[in-house]
């Protein structure tokens, strides 16, 4: 089966086929960085990262764009509002989505361009349009691309030109609008006095001014796409699906225009929100939640990773508490099962492990060449821990083929917590724990904590031996609440395991 995406601009599914063998050019609509990026962005970012790492897999060369906007209405707003220069507020969050990026195990682009290094390219391109026709200076001194002059406009989007307004009196400056305000968009921006002052104006031959928030993705996208492959067509472009209109229409409006082709990108892929109480996670409503409030609340990304990937990426997903709690505990339990695998590295593999194994092959590369269905992915990778787990009782080890098949499928999703255990031999020393303990861990550090948990679980293993039920299961409930969960072996001994914070 070959790999099958949905093309918004079919509106089907299509088996996918670069222009070139074995290599993919992919760009992705990166942050506007006036503030922290929330998870509703990061959903659509790993919903990529999961469409690269696949591609990947597959044996693509992926050449990987993700731009950072940092100069548009917003940024140049904040800026604006705290006194600083437009570079010394936009820095800091570039810094956090980067931290922010690499916590959640999202690969770094091959390129990462910002807006404010690619101001010679956009000036390039608007002039071309001018030249061409395709676009006008308006009574404001900003230049304006003419819709009406590109016969395609409206074609990803599926809006009904004749409802739209255009004309050099129905026009729009702003960065951002709605569909029911098609109308011809702003290429470059007259210079205010508000960008002059946080130093977000340049000059051009068609005047003093910046970058209207469209052309910016257009330059940077055809500059190096063309500086690394020759040519003027991307093979994927994606997004979120609030970028279908305006920004990615009039991406390719200016795209084609300017290079006389009727393809900008082949393909356009675009995610559906996260959703926190049934309304789209937005800072305009004021509920977002950042990647740095997961952190605090000692989430381990793969449990994030694990909730976006259990819904399909053009479903939306509602984030509630019994949502993450779900995704926590099954990204817990395969990172116990991972240690577990890893633990058991052996010469061959098992015969139940082998057959596991392919399964989890089989299964994996159906679902993701199925349009990145990757609920029946980690469907399939919780499948092959039942069954990896029952290999392993039966005293299997895991050999090449089993630990290959893992790694492959944890490399691609991602949604393993990272877990530590630690095991008492069977020769617990009953009777060792007289001393008293508190039902919260103590201070002092990792160690500490460690020796608190373990102490727990050989008392509860006394309990358990005793016949004393009610009090072992208080105890696990103590663990569970500190984040240790207890586990009995078959060979006697006892395990204390904790996902790391």
């Amino acid at each position: 089966m070959t790999l099958r995406l949905y093309n918004t601009l079919t509106r089907r599914v299509e088996p996918f086929e670069p222009l070139e063998a074995g290599r993919v050019s992919l760009y992705t609509c990166g942050p506007t960085i006036y503030s922290y990026a929330h998870i509703g962005n990061f959903r659509t970012f790993l919903f990529e990262d999961l469409l690269r790492r696949w591609l990947e897999a597959s044996g693509y060369e992926v050449f990987h764009i993700m731009n950072l906007t940092d100069v548009d209405d917003r940024t140049i707003a904040a800026a604006s509002g705290k006194g600083v220069s437009l570079r010394e507020h936009v820095d800091p969050f570039a810094r956090a989505f980067e931290e922010d990026r690499n916590w959640l195990r999202i690969k770094p682009p091959t390129e990462q361009p910002r807006a404010t290094e690619y101001i010679g390219a956009m000036v390039e391109l608007i002039q071309g349009l001018l030249d061409r026709g395709f676009a006008y200076a308006g009574e404001d001194g900003s230049i304006y691309f003419a819709i009406a002059r590109f016969p395609a406009y409206g074609r990803l989007s599926q809006l009904d030109r004749r409802e739209l307004r255009t004309g050099a009196s129905e026009r729009v400056r702003a960065d951002e609008y709605s569909k029911e305000d098609a109308r011809d968009f702003v290429l470059w921006k007259a210079a205010e006095p508000e960008d002059e002052a946080v130093g977000a104006a340049w000059d051009t031959p068609f005047g003093r001014g910046r970058p209207g928030w469209h052309i910016e993705c257009s330059a940077m996208a055809l500059e190096l796409v063309r500086r690394r492959f020759g040519t003027d067509v991307l093979d994927i472009h994606a997004g979120a699906v609030d970028l279908i209109f305006p920004h990615h229409e009039n991406e390719i409006a200016q795209s084609c225009a300017f290079t006389a082709r009727d393809t900008f990108a082949r393909f356009w892929l675009h995610g559906e929100f996260l959703k926190t109480g049934g309304t789209k996670m937005s800072k305009r409503y004021g509920n977002i939640t950042t990647v740095r409030d997961l952190r605090e609340d000692g989430i381990d990304p793969g449990a994030v990773r694990l909730l976006m990937f259990q819904v399909h990426y053009r479903k939306q997903l509602d984030l509630t508490d019994e949502a993450m709690a779900s995704a926590r505990e099954g990204s817990r339990r395969l990172g116990e099962f991972q240690n577990r695998l890893l633990g058991a590295a052996g010469p061959a593999d098992g015969p139940g492990l082998l057959e596991a194994s392919g399964r989890l092959e089989r299964e994996m590369a159906e679902a993701l060449d199925d349009d990145l269905n990757a609920p029946r992915a980690v469907a399939a990778m919780f499948a092959f821990a039942t069954a990896g787990n029952a290999a392993l009782d039966g005293g299997e080890a895991a050999g090449p083929r089993a630990l290959a098949a893992w790694r492959r499928a944890e490399g691609v999703l991602g949604v393993t917590s990272a877990v530590q255990a630690v095991k008492v031999g069977a020769a617990v020393p009953l009777g060792a724990s007289d001393v008293a303990l508190a039902d919260t861990p103590p201070a002092g550090g990792e160690d500490a904590e460690r020796s608190w948990a373990i102490a727990w679980a050989v008392r509860r293993k006394e309990a358990k031996s005793a016949r004393n039920y009610g009090e072992a299961d208080r105890i696990r409930g103590v663990l569970r609440g500190a984040g240790w969960e207890v586990r009995d072996n078959r060979d006697g001994s006892i395990e204390v395991v904790r996902a790391a914070s």
